[in-house]
This record gives structure tokens, C-alpha cells and sequence, in this order.
């Protein structure tokens, strides 16, 4: 059976997001086709994965939240995916499989794109995902298939352009002749997106809990083909919008509630559901936002989106089916504060907006310290 879509990844998150997209929109003859998993390491729990798509059944996703103060609960069958190989064991099965397919999506987790420098271009399978990935570029360019377009979906900014510079350093060390090099970097298209959905827990040995917001924005430009065609898959001219949007509405909204956290030294246990349940952390939120955040956004012309995606944060920060602790949030807080506070205050003195955002510079001035608690 041939698979247009080859999926470098067994995550839960491929499975609630991309999978189910392609699902949907097989039932409505919107879809490439349908999808063959690829494993890409020895995890143990991958491996389980992919022996149960390899099976190539149905699988549940079970949609739990909040959508405009309104409960949703409700299971999806996605019947996207037809087969699982384990690049390890299989490699020969990968690389035809590659050849075949007409685009490639990944999702390879915060590491994804390490290299090995053990990594050859000849005898074992390669350890890591762009050595794994270059090797199969260049089969593919032996056997004189056409350019593939590569959708990688890990969070990190310009994933597409970043993902392309690791795998031609990868073959810059492997000394691989310019006019293959050239066709992988210049005829197959590396595409910038952004993937937005928590994905709160697996189910076995296939399937998710996944909430009801989704959102796949990618980066457009002529002649891209994606997957499939989905209400929640953005095609846009202007990627930064949506990143902008994620990183200082939600992803601020995080860290401001664990800095609240840290300062009351709140209990390990406390989840940002329940911080939205206290009046004073969500009275902080909401002053955030309305005095810090939004202005910033009306600024670049985005004052109504933002005010709806700010919306549609709170029904997610709100969710009742999800427990998610503020002390894992608090990880790296001191670098995610940097990046989210520190990067709106830049955006907002780079556009001249006078709010001052004297919480924001506050927290950042903190660098770790408890500070004072609050009523509530």
C-alpha cells in the first residue's frame, strides 16, 4: 500500500493533532491519503506504538475542555494512520517508504534536532532524527523521485528553516556533493509552522486526551500542498501572528501564574485550573493582560484577535479535565521568562507603546526570589 504521508514520530500529540486532522478530512475526500508512523528512536513506549499502528486500526481521541464556557466532551475515531515501521529494525521498509511518500511531517520531541557525530552516511541506520533524515533525502534523490515537501511540527521558531540548516550541516560533514545538496536545500520545500494543542494524556495502546482548541498555522507560499485541508489548519502569509499570539497570551499566561505561585509559595499540587478558581491569581491574570498584553497588540493592529484568542486562553487555563501543575510549568522559569516577558517588553518599546508594564519588568527583576505574597 503506497502512503503519501510519512510521520517521523509515535507522539500523543502527532496522534490528537495532525492524525486526526488527516482523519477528518479523509471522510471528506480533503486528505493526500492516509499516513505510515515512523519510529525514530529505541523508547521502549515507541516501540509499543508502533506495533500497534503497524496493526493499522482505528484509534480513539477523546476531546475534554472548555469552548466559549461551555463543557465538551466527546470521542474522535482517526482512522489516518495504515502502518508503523521502526526506522532501527527497518530501515530498507523506511527508506522506500520515504521515497514513495509525497510530504513528511515530524514531531521528534525538544531534542529532535541534535546530531550525533557518529552518525554515517553509509552501513547502520543513523542515531539521530537529521542524520536519519539526510540519509533518506539523498535515497530519494538516487532514485530520482520528485522534491518532498517537509512539514516539521516541533516548537521551535521557524522550525521549517531550522530543521533544513541541521540536516545540510549534516551533509556539509559527510561531504556529499553539491548537486545533491543543492536539491535538497533548494527543490524540496521546508515548510515554517506552528502546532498548538495540549495533549494532556495517552491512552492504550493508541489514542489521546486531547482539548478542543487545535491549531495548525502554516507558513504559505506557491505551490505548497499540505496533508490535508482541516477548519483548524491556517495557511498564512504571516506566521509571526500566530507565534506572537501563542507566546505572549498563552504561553505568558503560564508563566505569570507560576510566578503568582512561586511567590505565595504555593503547594506543588496546584494546578492552573485551580489557580483560575482563586480570585486573586485570576484577578492578576486578567490585569496582565488588560494593562500589559492587550495594548501591544492593538498596537500592531491585532486588538480584536487578541482579545478572542485571550478569550479562548482562559477556557483552556479553565479546563476541567486537565491537571496541570504549576510546578512543572515553574521548570526553566527564569530562561521562559526571558523569552516571554523580557520578549513583549522588547516588542512593545520596539513599537513605542506606552503602558510601561511595570508587572512584567517587576517579575523580571525578581530573577528567582520569592516575593511578597498576596490576599486570597
Amino acid at each position: 500500500m503506497a502512503f503519501p504521508i510519512i510521520q517521523f514520530g509515535t507522539s500523543r500529540f502527532l496522534q490528537a493533532h495532525v492524525d486526526l486532522f488527516v482523519s477528518e478530512a479523509l471522510a471528506e475526500g480533503r486528505a493526500m491519503g492516509r499516513i505510515v508512523a515512523v519510529q525514530t528512536t529505541g523508547n521502549p513506549e515507541s516501540r509499543r506504538r508502533i506495533a500497534a499502528f503497524a496493526e493499522g486500526r482505528p484509534y480513539l481521541v477523546r476531546i475534554k475542555g472548555m469552548t466559549g464556557g461551555a463543557t465538551v466532551d466527546r470521542d474522535v475515531e482517526v482512522a489516518s494512520v495504515g502502518d508503523g515501521v521502526d526506522a532501527n529494525a527497518q530501515w530498507a521498509e523506511v527508506e522506500r517508504l520515504f521515497i514513495e511518500a509525497r510530504c513528511a511531517v515530524s514531531n521528534t520531541g525538544d531534542r529532535g534536532y541534535e546530531t550525533d557525530p557518529a552518525d554515517r552516511p553509509d552501513g547502520r541506520p543513523p542515531k539521530s532524527f537529521p542524520a536519519k533524515l539526510a540519509k533518506l533525502l539523498l535515497a530519494r534523490h538516487r532514485a530520482g523521485a520528485d522534491p518532498i515537501t517537509i512539514f516539521p511540527c516541533e516548537l521551535t521558531p521557524d522550525n521549517g528553516a531550522t530543521l533544513r540548516a541541521v540536516v545540510l550541516k549534516v551533509l556539509g560533514d559527510w561531504n556529499v556533493p553539491m548537486a545533491p545538496c543543492r536539491w535538497i536545500g533548494e527543490d524540496c520545500v521546508w515548510v515554517n509552522s506552528l502546532v498548538d494543542r495540549i495533549v494532556s494524556q495517552p491512552l492504550e495502546p493508541l489514542g489521546a486526551v486531547a482539548e478542543p482548541y487545535a491549531l495548525w498555522a502554516i507558513e504559505d507560499r506557491a505551490g505548497l500542498e499540505p496533508p490535508c485541508s482541516h477548519p483548524d489548519i491556517k495557511l498564512t502569509g504571516d506566521l509571526k501572528r500566530y507565534e506572537r499570539l501563542k507566546l505572549f497570551i498563552l504561553n505568558l499566561g503560564h508563566t505569570w501564574l507560576a510566578e503568582l505561585w512561586h511567590r505565595r509559595h504555593g503547594s506543588p499540587a496546584l494546578t492552573v485550573r485551580e489557580a483560575m478558581t482563586d480570585a486573586a491569581m485570576r484577578n492578576q491574570l486578567g490585569e496582565v493582560y488588560e494593562r500589559e498584553v492587550l495594548p501591544v497588540f492593538a498596537d500592531l493592529g491585532m486588538a480584536a484577535e487578541a482579545r478572542a484568542y485571550r478569550d479562548t486562553a482562559i477556557d483552556r487555563f479553565s479546563n476541567p479535565f486537565l491537571d496541570h501543575r504549576l510546578s512543572d510549568i515553574y521548570v526553566n522559569h527564569e530562561s521562559k521568562k526571558q523569552r516571554r516577558f523580557g520578549g513583549l517588553i522588547a516588542l512593545a518599546e520596539a513599537s513605542g507603546v506606552q503602558t510601561g508594564q511595570p508587572l512584567l519588568r517587576a517579575a523580571l527583576a525578581m530573577n528567582g526570589r520569592a516575593g511578597p505574597t498576596f490576599c486570597g
